[in-house]
């Protein structure tokens, strides 16, 4: 069933991976981290296109360890992974103004939103093993723990 908003299917998606419930101001703390993040990671793709004599990033030129990878996998069996695909394609997200991606890299990057949610979701049980709607404190933590590792 598709719904009319997004914030539904970002709902449901938290439940569904580690039973967390999180409500507007949460899912715009998400995808501020989440939007942060992918800044991140483009940015070590162009260094590493620069590096390799190119200015378009291409898919090896991302960052993505094996950890990112498996979870861009589970995001890809998630219930809600097409609608959110569809809600990423009609709010496309353009890189930082210095970073041009390949079309695959383009084509990569709702993956790697998905694996990134799945590893933000997952991070919030392993933290706080009971957690069942985070507090700012919680949402800071688990970015603080993100940042320390990307």
């Amino acid at each position: 069933m598709t719904r009319p908003t997004g914030i539904p299917v970002f709902e449901r998606f938290f439940r569904s991976v580690t039973a967390i419930d999180i409500d507007k101001q949460d899912i715009r703390r998400y995808h501020e981290f989440v939007d942060a993040m992918i800044d991140d990671i483009a940015v070590a793709g162009r260094n590493a296109a620069n590096w390799n004599g190119r200015d378009v990033i291409n898919p090896p030129d991302l960052p993505i360890t094996k950890g990112l990878q498996e979870r861009m996998r589970e995001f890809d069996k998630c219930e809600e992974a097409e609608e959110i695909r569809r809600l990423l394609a009609q709010n496309l997200r353009r890189p930082p103004g210095d970073v041009t991606f390949g079309e695959a890299t383009e084509e990569l990057l709702p993956e790697l939103f998905g694996g990134l949610s799945i590893a933000l979701a997952r991070s919030f049980k392993i933290i706080y093993p009971k957690l069942v709607n985070p507090t700012t404190e919680h949402w800071e933590r688990a970015f603080a723990l993100f940042r320390l590792v990307f």
